[in-house]
């Protein structure tokens, strides 16, 4: 059984949807959601990271550790690198980064990045993703793609359709061509420890910044980044009002069906 720590970054300010981790869902705040499905894979700690003192009261007031950080975070990783500089981990501490807007996400998944990376030593970080079907989800910039090497570890991370079926679409395909490894990328992360610590110090990369994915600072880096494709939907992360709306009569449906927190796969 691989020991891991589960960390879920929760920044009050969103653009979209002010106060997220506090959206109410089925009676509880979605941050507390997300919790318990990361409580269900099986770590040995779960912590919420947070900027404000209202969801960090919400976080312990539903049994759960919080850890104020600072406001000034750009990004999720950030975060999580200040509460592992403010716990102390050790360097090989296995951390999984769980989204804190997505509070159907399978804890099968969460359980699998940390026994991916355990099982990669040679890896900084762990991640999915899952074939891709269809031309319309390749050729969106809202769906991040991944194209790996012969040993399953990412070459690189993408907005644009990569691999580019080159002569498929030369002669004016309108579908994927059969056997094109297309992969959309799944936002679960585990890192080691010791590659969080490194991380805030790194400098950004003209790739990261025009693409806006931090995972390729890691890869501009020389970090590996080992990857498992799964045949798993990604969870839909909740980023609107219709998006929360849409999740609340989810949970409303599902809580009909079973009590919250008897996960099955």
């Amino acid at each position: 059984m691989t020991d891991f720590v589960a960390v879920i970054p929760a920044r009050y300010a969103s653009t979209r949807l002010p106060g997220k981790p506090l959206a109410d869902l089925a009676g509880r705040p979605m941050v507390v959601r997300v919790a318990e499905r990361a409580r269900e894979s099986g770590a040995a700690a779960v912590v919420i990271a947070t900027d404000h003192e209202e969801i960090a009261a919400a976080a312990r007031r539903h049994g759960f550790e919080a850890c104020l950080t600072r406001a000034d975070h750009r990004t999720g990783t950030d975060r999580i690198a200040e509460v592992v500089a403010v716990r102390g981990f050790p360097p090989q501490q296995v951390i999984v980064n769980v989204q804190g807007d997505e509070p159907f996400i399978d804890p099968a998944l969460i359980r699998e990045a940390a026994h991916h990376l355990h099982a990669h030593a040679e890896a900084a970080i762990a991640t999915a993703c899952h074939p891709i079907r269809d031309l319309e989800s390749f050729l969106s910039p809202s769906v991040v793609k991944v194209v790996l090497d012969v040993h399953g570890f990412a070459l690189y991370f993408s907005r644009a359709p990569i691999p580019y079926p080159r002569d498929a679409f030369a002669a004016g395909a309108k579908a994927l061509p059969r056997g094109l490894p297309a992969y959309r990328h799944i936002g679960i992360y585990a890192y080691r420890a010791e590659f969080l610590t490194a991380y805030s110090g790194l400098p950004k990369t003209e790739a990261e910044e025009f693409e806006a994915l931090e995972q390729l600072r890691a890869l501009a880096h020389g970090y590996r980044i080992a990857v498992w494709v799964t045949d798993r939907a990604a969870p839909a992360g909740i980023d609107t009002p219709e998006d929360l709306e849409r999740a609340r009569l989810a949970m409303a449906k599902e809580a009909g069906h079973r009590p919250y927190g008897s996960h099955h796969n």
